[in-house]
């Protein structure tokens, strides 16, 4: 692809859109492969083509970042930002999710280790195959959950980083890095299996299909172990951190840095 060497016309502009169409396609496609059923593709097309027209808008040649890496970074936000939009959660569905981090959690305190799932369907009071069904409904919330908070981004940033607003003072900045400490102690507790399948999803960017092509069980199961790598990671945030609000904490930190990376 020619690389432009100053801040594009109108017609470069409309070029480098036209010629990325077939990206937005592509990444909407992976992404949908990763969603509810009940996401269409289509959906994820048109919001992402808003995020490369907006891409094209504000690319700056010379900043030496290619297009394709730039545009990418938009793209995506502009999905993740539609998908948080949707309301597709129901009560219930937020209520099994307490349910399950109330039990990790508690065990957690009761055994001073990380409890089995047979463990935390007794203590929900649920048969296993049960506990189970309700990890799999957990899916649709863990969208975005720890987005990439540490993949770097094609520039060699990553997204936690880009959550930083240049006139950010000392203590947000200590803040932040104390954010980064407690995520990534919370990660190393996790099992083997649970870290791999973490790393698979949210850096390797795999389907669930494909995990379980890699680590030898079905694409339901992986589903099941996702959700409770992430419940494992809030309770263990929330005991880290010392508040009720830690459960939260990765949500927000995405969530700003894809407001910060689309800017």
């Amino acid at each position: 692809m020619r690389v432009a060497t100053a801040d594009p016309t109108a017609s470069e502009r409309d070029r480098l859109v036209m010629e990325h169409v077939p990206l937005v396609k592509t990444m909407a496609q992976r992404l949908a492969q990763r969603l509810p059923s009940q996401v269409e593709v289509s959906d994820l097309v048109s919001v992402g083509v808003l995020g490369l027209i907006d891409a094209a808008g504000r690319y700056k040649p010379a900043s030496g970042v290619p297009f394709d890496a730039f545009a990418r970074r938009r793209v995506q936000g502009a999905m993740l930002d539609s998908l948080r939009d949707l309301d597709w959660a129901p009560r219930s569905l937020r209520r099994l999710r307490r349910d399950v981090d109330n039990a990790v959690g508690s065990l957690r305190r009761k055994l001073g280790r990380e409890p089995e799932e047979k463990e935390i369907a007794a203590e929900m009071g649920v048969s296993v195959p049960e506990y189970e069904k309700t990890l799999e409904q957990l899916r649709m919330l863990d969208i975005g959950a720890i987005r990439s908070l540490y993949a770097p981004t094609e520039d060699g940033t990553s997204r936690i980083e880009l959550c930083v607003d240049p006139g950010e003072g000392v203590a947000q900045q200590l803040e932040r890095k104390e954010l980064k400490l407690h995520l990534a102690r919370a990660i190393e507790q996790l099992p083997e299996r649970e870290r791999q399948i973490l790393a698979l999803y949210f850096e390797e960017e795999l389907t669930l299909a494909e995990i379980g092509q890699v680590i030898g069980v079905g694409e339901s199961r992986v589903s099941q172990l996702r959700s409770l790598a992430l419940s494992r990671l809030r309770t263990l945030l929330r005991e880290s951190l010392g508040n009720d609000q830690a459960a939260a904490v990765l949500e927000t930190a995405t969530a700003k840095a894809k407001a910060r990376v689309r800017k």
